[in-house]
């Protein structure tokens, strides 16, 4: 009897060794950072040493297609839903929705309505029986499904980032009450703050907002250390849109071709929606010859490619501005030097991706991705069935170490030379096997004339 209880006891501190082996070979934890309004470009044109070491032992993206509109809360909730704006809802920092009657502004976005036509990840890892947090990413405060992330603090200006950084270390980290997070979102609104003020042109003042950036990844990358989470953690670190220069002298004056009486307007530059209050073709004519550095499209016309046309809060009549032009009613002085929100298409608007950690391969550099892609990614690094999504991992599993890829360059390589290979053998061997048909020459006797007509052979 008392041999049994030993045994049953032993198995059952074997069993919960193995549940305790079993969690811990779960999936690294995850964190998302983005740093608001960061240029792909910037790369290039900044010394950024930390971020730069970051990477060398990572991966790197170096150009992100983002969605459009190219603004921070649509791009925000794309990266953490996988899907256009036109699907998640999320169509602007200025909307209206016409079902409810209701307006969304930035300063006024806690309204689970705006959020609820998509999941972001925070809440679907949730259903894996994961902890998330989420530090004053978009929409991050609000219930979704009538859930929020396990920890998250609403948008404040006035937290440094040591002090979000420390925040989302605790929270990765856990303690003996509660297990630490699964999936982590941080975000920092700089450089794009800065960017807006000074245009992304001006160096000098660009250049030091930009080593701040870097300082903080620098800061980030040794509080993982500190923690021991360096080298457990995977780490993406990316951005929702780039920076264009404005200037005073691209200034787009609505006033100039309509009284504003005809029409409420909703978001102004550099996409401009407009709701008519009388005859909408007849306000969309004018508005079409009204500026030749902006473009009117009537909501069923706006081109496919955008993916920005099916959605109730997308208003009948937009207004694009050309990549540096500032869209306003009146006045003649642009408030910024800098801006976003143009076509997606425009390299100025893309930001990159850069990524670190046990699943990640090292020195890995590829050119472009699409941010729509960044969410199925997330969700093969953490074992979490994806949401539908407008998303792919096609590309993007490539930037993993289990995983092997071949990139264009070398495969076009490699086609190249397999193709220089077959037609040296097959030129080898049509030469052998001519000469194998050929055979040794054959005596032939002399032709004295071409009239001699002796068949004998000179024997004499």
């Amino acid at each position: 009897m008392l041999f049994k209880i030993l045994l049953g006891f032993l198995c059952g501190v074997s069993a919960a060794a193995t549940d305790n082996v079993t969690a811990q070979q779960g999936p690294p934890s995850l964190l998302l950072v983005s740093f608001d309004g960061f240029r792909a470009d910037y790369l290039q044109r900044f010394p950024m040493p930390n971020l730069k070491l970051l990477y060398s032992q990572g991966v790197l993206v170096e150009q992100l297609t983002n969605v459009f509109v190219t603004k921070t809360f649509p791009n925000h909730y794309s990266l953490v839903t996988g899907l256009y704006a036109e699907s998640h809802g999320i169509m602007a920092s200025s909307m209206y929705d016409p079902v409810t009657q209701k307006y969304f502004r930035i300063n006024n976005d806690t309204d689970p309505m705006w959020w609820s036509e998509a999941q972001p990840l925070w809440i679907t890892a949730l259903d894996s029986g994961y902890k998330t947090a989420a530090m004053m990413w978009p929409g991050s405060d609000v219930t979704n499904s009538n859930r929020t992330a396990t920890h998250f603090l609403p948008y404040n200006s006035n937290v440094t980032f040591q002090e979000r950084v420390g925040n989302v270390t605790k929270w990765m980290l856990g303690n003996e009450k509660e297990e630490g997070v699964k999936f982590a979102a941080l975000y920092w609104e700089e450089p794009d703050r800065s960017g807006h003020r000074f245009g992304p042109d001006n160096t000098t003042a660009m250049g030091k907002v930009l080593k701040e950036v870097d300082d903080n990844i620098g800061l980030l990358m040794s509080e993982l250390k500190r923690t021991g989470l360096l080298g457990r953690v995977n780490v993406l670190i990316t951005s929702d849109h780039g920076m264009a220069q404005c200037s005073p002298e691209r200034i787009i004056r609505l006033d100039d071709c309509l009284h504003p009486d005809n029409y409420t307007l909703v978001d102004l530059t550099p996409v401009a929606a407009l709701i008519p209050k009388n005859n909408t073709q007849a306000v969309f004519d004018i508005l079409s010859k009204c500026h030749a550095h902006m473009t009117a499209y009537l909501k069923k016309a706006i081109p496919d490619r955008l993916h920005y046309r099916n959605n109730e809060r997308v208003q009948p009549i937009i207004l694009i501005a050309e990549e540096g032009w500032t869209i306003v009613q009146r006045g003649n002085k642009s408030l910024r030097l800098g801006d976003h929100g143009y076509d997606n298409s425009l390299p100025s608007m893309h930001p990159f991706l850069a990524a670190t950690g046990p699943s990640f391969r090292q020195g890995y550099k590829i050119r472009n991705l699409q941010s729509l892609d960044v969410y199925p990614l997330m969700c093969h690094l953490l074992s979490v069935p994806p949401r539908p999504n407008n998303g792919t991992l096609t590309q993007a599993r490539c930037l993993l170490s289990a995983e092997t890829c071949w990139d264009t360059p070398t495969v076009i390589g490699l086609v190249v030379g397999v193709l220089l290979v077959l037609t040296a053998v097959t030129v080898l061997f049509r030469f052998l096997s001519a000469r194998r048909r050929a055979g040794p020459r054959a005596f032939q006797r002399l032709q004295v004339g071409y009239d001699d007509e002796d068949d004998d052979p000179l024997l004499e």
